[in-house]
């Protein structure tokens, strides 16, 4: 029985303090309405709610709400963005932007998906033709570059005979201009695959969006 009464005691204590709360949020929302104010609603770091006629300095960057004299909510003000939220909105509103002009120049520059296919196998062929290019021109620096090597043989230091004359200074030049040239190539070779590769990806991926915006299957 002792422990019935404390328990109906403790929800006779809530309902008062409800009540309490309601008439001091009345009170305080016909005051602030009277004197021609507004009433702010704002949860602090604790995740309290609070009301007043002024926000803390703390808390105005946060999300507020404006109450009448009903205790009624009549606007409210969106909590302002973080630097990290305000370039995330922004990288999606350039990512959007640069998604509409790419469906625009899709419809605005072909008529069909053989369009499309036609300029992908053209730009696909001028690469083929410049790594083919590339790599007879590699056969022939490593002819040459062979050449060289054996030429050097004769002369130290790659030869070990005391008597063997010394290296030319423009043979020594052109194993070192040779070699460089062979580094400079299979770099270009590795790039304009790579590049194929690349263009290869995009004109898939604008041959299905254009698919889409034209509603074909």
């Amino acid at each position: 029985m002792r422990r019935l009464h404390w328990g109906n005691a403790l929800k006779n204590l809530a309902r008062v303090l409800c009540v309490i709360l309601l008439f001091a949020t009345s009170a305080m929302s016909a005051t602030a309405a009277s004197n021609g104010r507004k009433l702010y609603k704002w949860v602090d770091a604790q995740g309290i709610t609070h009301y007043g006629d002024n926000i803390p300095p703390e808390y105005a960057s946060q999300e507020q709400h404006i109450i009448n004299s009903q205790g009624v909510e009549t606007d409210r003000v969106e909590a302002q963005e973080t630097p990290e939220q305000m370039a995330a909105d922004e990288q999606k509103r350039v990512d959007a932007e640069q998604s509409a002009s790419r469906d625009r120049n899709l419809l605005n520059t072909y008529v069909s998906v053989s369009d499309i296919e036609r300029l992908r196998d053209q730009r696909l062929d001028l690469l083929t033709d410049q790594v083919k290019v590339t790599g007879q021109f590699l056969e022939i620096l490593d002819g040459r570059l062979k050449k060289l090597r054996d030429a050097s043989m004769r002369f130290r230091p790659y030869n070990s005979d005391p008597k063997a004359p010394r290296l030319p200074d423009q043979v020594a030049e052109d194993l070192v201009h040779v070699g460089t040239d062979i580094r400079t190539q299979l770099e270009n070779l590795r790039e304009k695959r790579s590049e194929a590769a690349i263009m290869s990806k995009q004109f898939e991926s604008d041959i299905a969006r254009y698919k889409q915006l034209k509603g074909i299957h």
